[in-house]
């Protein structure tokens, strides 16, 4: 414990048992003689730092603190930027005063001393309550003396209706930040599981979290985004190909969506094929012509909780394989369509699609989904088209017959078919017509039945790209000795 005080000690005892509230983690960072260094807030006044001020011992922690308010002086500072709460921005505050805590402060007391800074920029909500209340938030520090940089950055959603509450609650999350990143470290989901101490989600959402840096060099940020949406801290999570943690509002910002929802065990012909379908035929709609379209494939907590609790495996085999098809992948707890409709609604004005099998869309109109609901299925197709929203319906082979159920031939209680009817001619269900008749013969589970239990035909089911990544890293139950004796 190197040189921790005795009441320190006690402290850090303490909160591997309970729980512990704002106060006292604001206090047992002061307590702790290791921590020193600078906060940086901007845009909704010195939350965090107030709570190290408040509770004492704050000069033993705080080396400087910092509001650069106004824009020309935070240009000065920290270079001009085209918008103020980004991520761009907060990582310049970032470096900035860590570096200068670095170079005054190192060669005086590094030998004992992790440096930090805390850093925050917000859009708190205006006196008008127009704008969009959010913020980022990070931490860049030493988790011990000498040591290589490691960092953590949160964005926030406030959902108070009052500024004074949503400034309350960000300084309990900074807090939250600056606590975790000290005392659990080496333990990243209890990290993410205590962010929210004190808070609870009505009142904070945090819908990204990215760990960097030698004290998080094992982390996998794909499953810090998972725990993020299981634990309820946000809807829904986003990373790129490459596995880097997206925030969903810069990805989506004024953009046309296209999103397939699936279970991508694994990602199959078929898959690609009903996304460039729809592609092709969404990107004709003169809502859409000439503009950008961001392609999401989709995976629902449902769908990976499907045979009890997650299987965090499975989860990352599911998520390379999209990753070799160039796609973000978008986890969420939105099992009913039109919630997911009305969480991309929050990030873009432009037309949002979804393309789904016509068994899919047969599920959607089952009423029995909609029992929960005070106005049944006309509330739920209420909500999911009331921004005109599209669905792109990709056609079922039946494997006996080779009959085709489609958007146009499927069967509906004539109860709904007036209903059915409407937003087909509204087009707001429309008919994939230019798929790639090979790609019906292929269904997933099928698939995955043929990867375990050594069947070779599975590799033409899906991309090359997937098949080699199945077979070089067993995913799947993939066994390349059983895989060679069946051919």
């Amino acid at each position: 414990m190197g040189n921790v005080t005795p009441m320190l000690r006690s402290h850090l005892k303490n909160q591997a048992n309970e729980s512990i509230d704002t106060h006292q983690k604001a206090l047992g960072v002061n307590l702790d003689p290791r921590r020193y260094g600078t906060f940086a807030e901007i845009g909704a006044g010195q939350e965090v730092v107030r709570w190290f001020f408040r509770v004492g011992g704050g000069a033993g922690t705080i080396a400087k603190s910092i509001s650069a308010y106004d824009m020309k002086v935070s240009d000065a500072i920290y270079g001009r930027a085209s918008r103020y709460v980004c991520r761009e921005r907060l990582q310049a505050m970032l470096d900035y005063e860590h570096t200068l805590n670095l170079d005054r402060l190192r060669e005086v007391r590094g030998d004992t001393t992790a440096f930090f800074t805390f850093a925050d920029t917000v859009s708190a909500r205006n006196y008008k309550g127009t704008n969009e209340c959010h913020g980022w938030m990070g931490i860049k520090f030493q988790a011990h003396p000498r040591d290589d940089d490691s960092q953590i950055i949160i964005h926030v959603r406030m959902l108070d209706g009052e500024a004074a509450l949503q400034q309350e609650a960000l300084g309990i999350v900074g807090v939250n930040l600056i606590h975790g990143a000290f005392a659990l470290h080496h333990e990243p989901e209890l990290l993410v599981d205590s962010l929210l101490d004190g808070l609870n989600t009505s009142r904070i959402e945090i819908d990204m979290i990215e760990f960097s840096g030698i004290a998080f060099r094992h982390v996998d940020n794909r499953l810090m985004s998972l725990k993020l949406v299981e634990l309820g801290l946000s809807g829904a999570a986003m990373f790129a190909s490459n596995g880097e943690v997206l925030q969903p509002s810069e990805i989506f910002y004024r953009k046309a969506i296209l999103v397939e929802r699936g279970s991508f065990r694994p990602v199959c012909n078929v898959n690609l094929d009903m996304l460039r379908c729809a592609h092709e035929k969404f990107s004709q709609l003169p809502s859409v012509a000439g503009k950008e379209i961001v392609q999401v494939m989709e995976i629902t907590m449902n769908n990976l909780k499907s045979e009890g609790q997650i299987d965090l495996l499975d989860f990352l085999a599911r998520a390379d394989v999209m990753a070799t098809c160039g796609m973000p992948v978008l986890i969420s707890d939105y099992s009913r369509y039109f919630r997911l409709a009305a969480y991309l609604s929050r990030y873009t004005k432009e037309t949002i699609a979804i393309t789904m099998g016509a068994g899919s869309l047969m599920e959607l109109f089952d009423e029995k989904y909609y029992t929960t609901l005070e106005g049944g299925i006309l509330e739920s197709f209420g909500r999911l088209f009331k921004n005109d929203l599209k669905i792109y319906v990709y056609p079922l082979q039946n494997q006996e017959t080779g009959e085709l159920m489609t958007s146009d031939s499927l069967e509906i209680k004539p109860e709904l078919r007036q209903l059915y009817g409407y937003l087909q001619d509204r087009g707001g269900i429309n008919h994939l017509d230019n798929f790639d008749p090979e790609c019906l013969k292929v269904f997933s589970r099928e698939v995955l039945a043929k990867i375990k239990s050594g069947d070779s035909h599975w590799e033409s089911m899906v991309p090359d790209s997937v098949a080699e990544v199945i077979k070089r890293k067993n995913y799947f139950d993939y066994r390349s000795d059983v895989s060679s004796q069946a051919g």
